[in-house]
């Protein structure tokens, strides 16, 4: 039961922080482009990476909320192939490839990035 409230308070933490990072990167924005979706999306690989790699120190109850939790709240994959879509049926093609690989090559960069650094700082 402790484990499921640590993923429920994490994920509502997620949820408000993705909210506002996307405000933030949005409303600077002057043409319409997904880069807060991409942002937060391997900004949150980065920091999955982090708490996997961070893990044995963290233990189990943390790793939930961060990792589980908090990131699974915070990233979203699926507004992100949304948002490609999107972008392809408006013939936007050159946007669409780079929220996608932006998408999947940054966040595989920086999950990797994340998890050797916890992992570094575990031994």
């Amino acid at each position: 039961m402790i484990a499921a409230l640590a993923v429920a308070l994490g994920g509502a933490a997620g949820a408000v922080l993705r909210f506002l990072v996307d405000r933030l990167i949005s409303s600077r924005q002057k043409r319409p482009f997904p880069a807060a979706t991409v942002v937060i999306n391997i900004t949150g690989s980065f920091v999955l990476g982090l708490v996997s790699g961070l893990g044995m120190v963290l233990g189990p109850e943390w790793t939930l909320a961060l990792g589980t939790g908090l990131c699974g709240g915070y990233t979203t994959f699926s507004t992100a192939m949304v948002d490609a879509v999107r972008l392809a049926r408006e013939r936007r093609r050159g946007a669409m490839v780079t929220v996608v690989l932006g998408t999947v090559l940054w966040s595989l960069l920086a999950a990797a990035g994340g998890m050797s650094l916890g992992s570094s700082w575990v031994s």
